[in-house]
């Protein structure tokens, strides 16, 4: 009998997640039902939304409890189907799949619970990174919420992330000045590579309020907030009139108490600057996808974006893969190969 390896969430985080946290099992593979297919998985995405949902705190979606799979996306082959649009050796993309070796899915699911088609030509793993839900990240954050001018400048913090590196070569094609926010001057270098036009390394930056600044002479027009936390508050401070700033993660205070997150109080900023801030929550845009991809896909064979990935191999590795993106030690979009 084949077995199907899965990581169960074990405990929830106190604080940072740690490995203990999760527990390898196995289990028969299961058969799927009445329109259903079975998907043998290969690849995996790490994403630092799943951190939200192994907090027994309410989320804006439903989360993992003690004992469950760990919810993920993934890229996989179907090996057994019993639906007519479905067959054996199709590889789809699915949020579905789940931290293991095989998952039963119903495609015809809407939403982010559907299965998608993964396109012929790209990379398959390309459907969880840049044609995937971080490079639909990017292109609303840009196209509906900053709306760059040329001449505009741009900070993108965690600028070497999954989205964060989409965002800002985005920028750049919209005509914009971009600054790139990280945590080392490798991912900096890596930044400019790809078109940034500046950089802060706000690990050793001695004063990060002075170092946007610096970056930024007449202030920032739109930032793409991916981490919260004490980058936010100095980008903030330095926000030109009528900014606009979308709220795209908290990767920097999500492992801390909600009283810890308090940062910059930054109303009198905002009417001085009569700024607009604005979550996004990228599941609000499914409806976008194939506009999306169809431009992403475009830019890409025209040389206009470039992506680095991150690849730990076997189910073994998903903790560690989910660890190393949470911690920021990961270089690009973090994936896990099976």
């Amino acid at each position: 009998m084949t077995m199907n390896r899965n990581w169960v969430l074990d405990s929830y985080p106190e604080g940072a997640a740690r490995a203990e946290n999760f527990r390898l099992v196995e289990n028969p593979v299961p058969e799927p039902g009445p329109g259903q297919i079975l998907i043998r998985t290969r690849w995996l995405s790490m994403d630092p939304y799943m951190r939200g949902r192994i907090s027994p705190a309410k989320n804006y979606t439903a989360g993992v409890h003690p004992g469950e799979t760990m919810h993920g996306g993934g890229v996989g082959e179907v090996v057994a189907s019993n639906h007519p649009g479905w067959q054996a050796g199709d590889l789809v993309e699915s949020m579905n799949l789940g931290w293991q070796e095989y998952a039963v899915i119903a495609p015809d699911q809407g939403g982010t619970a559907a299965a998608n088609r993964v396109l012929a030509d790209a990379p398959p793993q390309a459907a969880l990174s840049w044609l995937g839900m971080p490079g639909l990240t990017a292109y609303i954050g840009l196209f509906e919420i900053g709306r760059p001018k040329p001449g505009d400048t741009v900070v993108v913090s965690a600028a070497s992330g999954a989205v964060g590196q989409i965002a800002g070569q985005i920028a750049k094609l919209m005509g914009a000045r971009v600054v790139a926010v990280a945590s080392s001057d490798d991912k900096l270098d890596y930044c400019r590579s790809i078109g940034f036009d500046a950089g802060v390394n706000y690990r050793t930056a001695p004063d990060l309020t002075a170092a946007i600044a610096d970056a930024c002479p007449e202030g920032v027009d739109f930032f793409f907030d991916n981490t919260g936390g004490p980058i936010h508050d100095a980008v903030l401070a330095n926000l030109a009139n009528f900014a606009r700033v979308a709220i795209v993660g908290r990767i920097a205070v999500i492992d801390k108490p909600a009283s810890e997150d308090i940062g910059l109080r930054s109303s009198a900023r905002l009417v001085v600057t009569r700024a607009t801030v604005q979550g996004l929550v990228v599941f609000d845009w499914w409806h976008r996808r194939n506009e999306a991809f169809a431009r992403l896909l475009k830019w890409h064979r025209q040389g206009h974006l470039q992506f680095r990935e991150d690849i730990l191999d076997g189910i073994e590795s998903a903790p560690e893969a989910f660890l190393r993106m949470m911690s920021g030690r990961n270089h690009g979009k973090q994936l896990v190969r099976l």
